[in-house]
């Protein structure tokens, strides 16, 4: 009976131990991730509610995998959209200042363009398709194009 409490008792301590080591080490993960988001202003999860269009970005290390197409790789992007599971794949992005240059292809390769996104003074996001095809994601059946000019927030 001795023996059951003790052991007890010391599962019981080491238990809170980890616990209490995890929940150090998240705080810490958590102050990280937040100045890597000062340091890096072109990694980030970008958002347009009016056209429930999005873009998932990192510029520096190149490091974003597209959900249920991971066979490319890492990459410096892509544009998603929520009512459409097509993807417009970013796979050039050259940085100069607030500003990076891409170059966009679709998922299938058939058509491509070049885009900015560059940072606007109030934290906002806009990007501005420059040449090549029309950014167009599936509505209802419907190709809907998306406007020469978006703004996104960061979320």
């Amino acid at each position: 009976m001795k023996k059951a409490k003790i052991i007890s008792i010391i599962t019981l301590i080491s238990l809170s131990l980890t616990i209490k080591a995890q929940t150090v080490d998240n705080k810490q993960n958590n102050q990280s991730s937040a100045l890597n988001t000062e340091v890096n202003p072109f990694k980030a999860h970008l958002v347009n509610d009016e056209f429930q269009v999005w873009l998932d970005i990192d510029f520096i290390k190149n490091s974003i995998k597209i959900p249920g197409q991971e066979i490319l790789g890492n990459l410096p992007g892509y544009f998603g959209a929520k009512r459409d599971t097509r993807k417009w794949i970013i796979s050039e992005a050259t940085i100069k200042g607030n500003t990076a240059k891409l170059i966009i292809i679709n998922d299938y390769g058939s058509e491509d363009l070049t885009a900015e996104l560059r940072i606007n003074k109030n934290g906002t996001y806009s990007l501005k398709q420059l040449s090549g095809s029309t950014i167009k994601i599936v509505v209802n059946n419907k190709w809907l194009k998306i406007p020469k000019e978006i703004v996104f927030i960061r979320k």
